[in-house]
């Protein structure tokens, strides 16, 4: 099951990759009422996490699904639905460890962490029929707006991390942990700076203060470098999707493409390993936000 889901999993990113399509960044719609942009959400309004993420934006992407919630069969039952007839589900993994007691060479007993990986099928709410009116909610579309964006300035500001303005480039200095970004006028559109400052800002991660993240990049361009520069993208766009962010993919982005296949058709596990460092990225960025004060009273 395992080898298996890997398999299908990065056949399905690599298809669309060849075709041209990043499936990260399609399936943003202000056509339902759970928001502009969002993670994929379980029935209970939590949202799925590292390669379901993918796997489940590439479905919405593919079938042109505007809700962003999914339900197993029998969740869509016990609310009183039911999937259509012919309707064909999804796959979303979950991992785990089982303890295994073994003997070792000397015949002494010990406990073995065993890594496994389960696979189950969940349906759009737009494949489910008799569900509660909330699920298929509508929702008004959001003014657009080429101003500042509040909540994603806090957000990054909240990182404490250095970032200077000025110039034409964006990038991440590693040999002086800082990060560089055009002016915010540079940009056709204020969410265009965000996506560009999240992505810089998942290479950020990578610090020897932080995460140590470290795939032996030694040239530009190696898979090393491919590997990082997938993971700032999908980073990215988890992060976009947290703040309610909807920009166009970057265009000089597609050049890494051919370097992203690469890696994919050699590793089954590459793009499973770079969803969950993007995972623990977004992850620690979101830590160093201010807790509520409920949760400051309670600690």
């Amino acid at each position: 099951m395992k080898q298996d889901v890997y398999g299908r999993v990065t056949a399905q990113i690599v298809t669309a990759l060849e075709s041209g399509v990043r499936p990260w960044f399609q399936p943003w719609s202000v056509a339902h009422a759970a928001g502009r942009i969002t993670r994929p959400l379980r029935a209970n309004g939590q949202p799925y996490r590292g390669i379901n993420v993918l796997m489940l934006w590439g479905a919405a992407c593919e079938r042109g699904y505007h809700a962003p919630i999914w339900m197993s069969f029998k969740q869509a039952q016990e609310l009183g639905g039911h999937v259509r007839k012919g309707e064909k589900g999804n796959l979303v993994v979950y991992a785990n460890t089982i303890t295994r007691t073994e003997a070792d060479e000397n015949g002494d007993e010990q406990e073995r962490d065993i890594p496994f990986m389960k696979g189950y099928t969940v349906f759009n709410v737009e494949q489910v029929e008799g569900l509660p009116a909330h699920f298929y909610a509508l929702a008004e579309r959001p003014a657009d707006t080429v101003q500042r964006i509040a909540h994603a300035e806090d957000f990054f500001a909240a990182t404490r991390a250095d970032i200077r303005h000025g110039g034409s480039r964006a990038f991440y200095s590693p040999a002086h942990d800082f990060v560089q970004m055009p002016p915010f006028e540079a940009f056709r559109e204020a969410e265009a700076y965000y996506a560009t400052l999240a992505h810089e800002m998942t290479h950020w991660t990578k610090g020897a203060k932080r995460l140590e993240r470290d795939f032996g990049r030694k040239r530009w361009g190696d898979e090393g470098y491919a590997m990082e520069e997938l993971v700032a993208e999908l980073g990215a766009a988890f992060l976009c999707a947290d703040l309610s962010l909807s920009p166009e993919p970057r265009e000089e982005h597609a050049a890494y493409i051919g370097n992203w296949l690469k890696v994919l058709n050699e590793d089954k596990r590459a793009i499973f390993s770079a969803a969950a460092h993007a995972q623990r990225a977004a992850d620690y960025l979101h830590g160093l936000q201010p807790q509520p004060a409920a949760v400051q009273e309670a600690a």
